[in-house]
């Protein structure tokens, strides 16, 4: 019983505010003015003794030709914002990897890698440079969020069952493996980086020299 009155009372609450919307929207403004125009018509004489039809025909066409309500676009953090956050997601993955046992060479390799992350982060002109490009920094945050801990994860696990099996692949040689690809995937966003400041410095070479012919 108690929960059909908290179910009836919402739905109260429901209709009550878009009621309330629906006074304040421009489709009701728009008919309510045409409605008002109705009256003073028919206090004129025009529509006789069908005057509410006519009140209610001109407040319908204002409402029909009212512009539609306009909805505000949810706002999202922007690029230099979600690269905080990914900063702060780096430091996380670090601590996490401090406790995990890796064999040399998987170890040695995730730490080129870690460096490499944490210089493509370091606050500063690289970084600024990184948050103009959503898609690198998507690909960063994708692999620390994601890929390193999965590939770390997973090599755990798998190593425990390998001690009981034989003929597949080791799991040391998989995260190797792994590790290679997403450092390849750094490099190539630190290649890209590298790129458009060339490109930055390129056209403002072309620019200074046209300056100086004209």
């Amino acid at each position: 019983m108690a929960t059909n009155r908290a179910a009836g009372a919402a739905v109260g609450r429901a209709l009550g505010t878009g009621f309330l919307h629906y006074l304040e929207s421009k489709k009701n403004l728009a008919g309510s003015a045409c409605g008002v125009a109705g009256l003073g018509l028919s206090f004129a004489g025009v529509g006789g003794s069908f005057w509410p039809v006519v009140v209610a025909g001109l407040y319908g066409a204002g409402a029909l030709i009212a512009p539609p309500e306009r909805v505000d676009p949810p706002q999202y953090p922007d690029v230099a914002e979600q690269l905080g956050v990914v900063r702060e997601d780096f430091g996380r993955l670090r601590e996490y990897l401090a406790e995990v046992d890796l064999p040399p060479a998987a170890g040695g390799k995730l730490a080129e890698l870690m460096e490499l992350y944490a210089a493509l982060l370091d606050p500063g002109w690289v970084a600024d440079a990184l948050a103009a490009e959503p898609e690198w920094v998507h690909a960063l945050s994708r692999a620390i969020r994601l890929d390193v801990p999965e590939c770390v994860d997973t090599y755990n696990r798998t190593r425990w069952w390998t001690r009981m099996t034989s003929g597949a692949e080791s799991p040391e040689r998989h995260l190797e493996r792994q590790l290679a690809v997403l450092y390849d995937e750094a490099e190539r966003v630190t290649a890209g980086l590298h790129e458009v400041e060339a490109g930055r410095q390129q056209t403002h070479t072309t620019y200074l020299e046209e300056r100086g012919r004209s």
